[in-house]
This record gives C-alpha cells, sequence and structure tokens, in this order.
C-alpha cells in the first residue's frame, strides 16, 4: 500500500530522503532551497537554507547526530540540527557540482563532486578535502560506505563502479558490461555487496567487494530507476522515475514493482524509515510512504 502527503509547495521538488536520528524523515527541496522534515504521521515543517538557489540534493545522517546535504549550486556541504539551525562550508574547488553524501567509516562525511570529478571528505567541524578522479568526466554521483570499509560511487558519466579508501590513497573504477548504463544510485546491500541501479539501461547492478559485477534487468522498459535503499525486508527497494513505480529486487535478482498513485510523480530519493516502511521523495510535491507485503 502507498499513500502520499502533499508538500505546503507543490514546486518545491523534494529530492533526497533519509531516515534522522529525531525518527522523523528528512528531505531536501531541490527547487523551493529548503530542507524539510516528515513525522511517520505526516506532520510536514520546513527550513529555510540561506541564499538564493542553493540546490540541496542528497541528505544523510552525520556522526555528530545532525543531518549533512550538498548543496549542488551553490557549491557547499551544508549541516542542519534536528532543531532546524543550519551551517554551511564552502568547498574549495569553484563550481564543483556536489551531489552524493554520505557518511564514512572514520567519523567524516564523503560526498561527489560530479562537475569537479572528485570525491571530497569533510569532518565534521568542516574541515574539506579533494581527491582526484582517474577517469576524466567520470561523473561521480551517489556514494555509499561499503562493508570493506571504503567508500563506493557511481560513474555516471564513466559508466563505471568507483571505490576509494578512507585514507583518501587508493582509488579503483570497475567499468559496468552494459555500455552507456548511467549508473546513478548506489547502496550497501545487506548481503555485504553494493548494489546500485543503472537509469540509462533500466538495469539493477551488484558489485561484491572484490569487483565482480552482476545486472539484473527490470520489468518494464522505461523505467529509469534513480535512487536506491536497503529495506527492513531484507531487499532493496527503488525509484522508477520514468514508469512511476517503487521497485524491489531480492538479493537473488527477483524484481517486482508497485504503482505510485499519482500520475507522473517523478520519484528520486527512497530511504527506510522507523516505522518499517520505505519513504520516498516525489518531485511532483509529494512524499510517499510504502509499507512492504
Amino acid at each position: 500500500m502507498i499513500l502520499e502527503h502533499a508538500l505546503p509547495e507543490k514546486a518545491s521538488g523534494p529530492y533526497g530522503i533519509v531516515a534522522g536520528p529525531d525518527g522523523a524523515l528528512w528531505f531536501t527541496e531541490m527547487r523551493g532551497g529548503r530542507i524539510g522534515r516528515i513525522t511517520p504521521g505526516g506532520e510536514v515543517s520546513v527550513y529555510e537554507l540561506p541564499g538564493t538557489d542553493p540546490g540541496p540534493a542528497i541528505i544523510a545522517v552525520g556522526p555528530d547526530g545532525t543531518l549533512w546535504f550538498t548543496e549542488h549550486q551553490s557549491n557547499k556541504i551544508g549541516r542542519i540540527s534536528t532543531d532546524g539551525v543550519v551551517v554551511e562550508y564552502p568547498l574549495p574547488t569553484p563550481e564543483a557540482g556536489p551531489f552524493g553524501i554520505t557518511a564514512g567509516p572514520d567519523g567524516a562525511l564523503w560526498f561527489t563532486e560530479l562537475v569537479a570529478n572528485q570525491i571530497g571528505r569533510v569532518t565534521t567541524d568542516g574541515v574539506v578535502e579533494e581527491y582526484p578522479l582517474p577517469t576524466p568526466g567520470a561523473g561521480p554521483s551517489f556514494i555509499v560506505a561499503g562493508s570493506d570499509g571504503a567508500l563506493w560511487f557511481t560513474e555516471n558519466s564513466g559508466n563505471g563502479i568507483g571505490r576509494i579508501t578512507a585514507s583518501g590513497e587508493e582509488v579503483a573504477e570497475y567499468p559496468l558490461p552494459t555500455a552507456k548504463a548511467g549508473p546513478v544510485g548506489i547502496a550497501a546491500g545487506p548481503d555485504g555487496a553494493v548494489w546500485f541501479v543503472e537509469i540509462m539501461a533500466d538495469q539493477v547492478g551488484r558489485i561484491a567487494t572484490d569487483g565482480r559485477i552482476t545486472e539484473y534487468p527490470l520489468r518494464t522498459p522505461g523505467a529509469r530507476p534513480h535512487a536506491i535503499t536497503a529495506g527492513p525486508d531484507g531487499a532493496l527497494w527503488f525509484t522508477q522515475w520514468g514508469s512511476n513505480h517503487i521497485g524491489r529486487i531480492t538479493t537473488r535478482g527477483r524484481v517486482s514493482e508497485h504503482a505510485i498513485p499519482t500520475p507522473g510523480s517523478e520519484p528520486h530519493g527512497i530511504a527506510a524509515g522507523p516505522d518499517g516502511a520505505l519513504w520516498f521523495a516525489e518531485e511532483v510535491g509529494r512524499i510517499g510512504r510504502l509499507v512492504p507485503a
């Protein structure tokens, strides 16, 4: 069953979403320039960000109990406490295009620089380091901490999966079997592997920590999977931006789909909530909730 919560401003463009440390879901409003919060009961509050067009994209929980997010347009990493206090940290590289972000195993936040072709690291007190990637124009997109203590990320333009150690000293890149697959979302799976979606190839991929890749085609052509997360049921759940579905794949590769009630909802970010449901951001100005059967 899917339930949708309409936001106060339809054109705000909710994008990334994560379960917060306070029992609520926190999300970015990319077009509205705000960070939003929704309780499992559907109560919504929003927090304005400084500047005219910060473009908040992906959001993650930090090791300090606050929410950290990328400001894709204003070239900053943001931090918001659960009581709504915002702090911003400008990046050293101009127009770097920060996008994905995740908590690392070293107590810092790691993020991608989509435009500058770098991986960034920021400590909880705001010290930033940047690491260039070997492949020019790789387009690092989403990033996640793997079971091996390294950071794994999708290379959207380079058509590969990247891995960087927590020291920042070693980078490895793994090309995808399918050409022009366009990997985007990435998540740590319950099986110790890393799972990702291929938005251009309509597939879900799995990469073991030794670099072995397996790809699984989706049921619906034009699904355009975007983000992926581990669910409370031991499966992986993902948004299908093109076909207006929420997809599910088991660790053995069995795929199923759930249609979203609102036509053309443009689902993007997805996260497992504290209530055992999957929560997802719909760019049309709604937050969705799906209860697994």
